[in-house]
């Protein structure tokens, strides 16, 4: 993969920020800005998330970290960035390609599942398991189809999807209530509330053939379905192998807001990455991710590469191969950690052709607009 992430700066990221924390590499970085990836997902099999629960477990400061590089490292990333500000454009920054960026050919390996959207694949990384409740977020999530359809059949195809999760709801709303965690009951069933009435006002917008009005309305409602299904997580759902927990680890979610200084583009000065990390699915990656922009790691960081694939940074400048840990004095290396759809846990240290998993797809795979992830070494694991 070294013909895709060697390549000359065009900006900088000038200051990276914890948004929401409740608890608590030398290697390329990748932010895609293309719409299907999944052909990456094998390489970089990244990961991504929301804001809220965060439960991240840093294991003592003091205490010594297994080494683990990210130039030499494995890397899954759990992260999945949507932009507060929209992507620079940077194709007037002159570009001196170091390796040859022939990219193979995608009508090929293209081949992941058909969500794409950030929100959603956030939605469904969540490790609960109601079907009550995703009843109600499918046809939610399905009007974003049915809005490409043009004129009226479109409109009749979201009242088709709103009336859908109404039925849901009211069938199904004891057994979300039931799925709750007791710690979280009355929170989620509050939201249960506001869903109930959005539903209706959704279905009042609909009726009005208020197009427009559509779109916003359903971001609304499914953000209350992604609030009610975190309310569902009482705790981390499985044990991190002995071996990485004396690692950071994000046994959670967390936000990280990264600014970014635009060079030679009169029309953008700096825009902001919202990137959010998924700990449930990825908690040694998202755990090292949060700890070294904790560390400010990252800040000032020069982005090598912007041409509309991918936004990628390198390395900060210095004699260091990657993070030098200081509990260790040695460089930071990490394993490979992938989350199988179906699996209840990570596997550690094998890419997915070694486990025999070839029609496998990772939790959250990289064919999503914003996502985030890392470069491995294949050399290593």
């Amino acid at each position: 993969m070294s013909t895709i992430i060697s390549f000359n700066c065009c900006s900088s990221l000038t200051a990276s920020k914890l948004i929401n924390p409740r608890v608590p590499t030398k290697g390329s970085s990748f932010l895609s800005t293309h719409k299907s990836f999944s052909w990456w997902n094998r390489h970089f099999l990244p990961k991504c998330t929301s804001q809220k629960h965060v439960q991240c477990q840093l294991q003592n400061g003091q205490q010594k970290m297994r080494s683990f590089s990210l130039k030499e490292c494995a890397i899954s990333v759990a992260l999945a960035a949507g932009l507060i500000i929209g992507m620079p454009s940077l194709d007037s920054s002159p570009m001196a390609y170091v390796a040859n960026p022939s990219l193979p050919d995608l009508s090929v390996l293209i081949s992941g599942p058909p969500i794409k959207d950030p929100g959603a694949l956030l939605r469904y990384a969540l490790p609960i398991d109601n079907k009550a409740i995703r009843e109600v977020q499918k046809p939610l999530e399905d009007i974003t189809e049915s809005l490409k359809v043009a004129g009226v059949r479109g409109l009749d195809s979201v009242e088709r999807n709103v009336k859908q999760a109404s039925r849901s709801l009211k069938q199904g709303k004891s057994l979300i209530i039931s799925g709750l965690a007791e710690s979280k009951k009355d929170h989620g069933v509050e939201l249960l509330d506001k869903l109930e009435i959005g539903m209706e006002e959704l279905q009042q917008i609909v009726e009005g053939r208020n197009r427009d009005a559509v779109a916003p309305k359903q971001k609304e409602l499914l953000k209350y379905v992604g609030d009610v299904e975190e309310d569902m997580v009482d705790s981390f759902p499985y044990e991190v192998p002995e071996e990485y927990r004396s690692m950071p680890l994000l046994k959670g979610r967390a936000a990280v807001d990264m600014k970014v200084k635009v060079k030679d583009n009169p029309n953008l000065e700096e825009c902001v990455f919202h990137i959010v990390l998924d700990g449930y699915n990825a908690p040694v990656t998202a755990g090292n991710f949060l700890d070294l922009v904790q560390r400010h790691f990252y800040d000032g960081m020069e982005i090598q590469r912007a041409d509309g694939f991918v936004v990628q940074t390198g390395d900060p400048e210095g004699p260091a191969e990657g993070f030098i840990d200081p509990s260790t004095e040695k460089t930071r290396t990490i394993p490979l950690e992938i989350m199988v759809d179906g699996e209840k846990a990570p596997v550690y240290g094998s890419t997915l052709e070694e486990l025999g998993l070839y029609k496998a797809q990772t939790k959250l795979p990289f064919n999503a607009f914003g996502t985030m992830a890392m470069a491995r070494d294949v050399r290593i694991h």
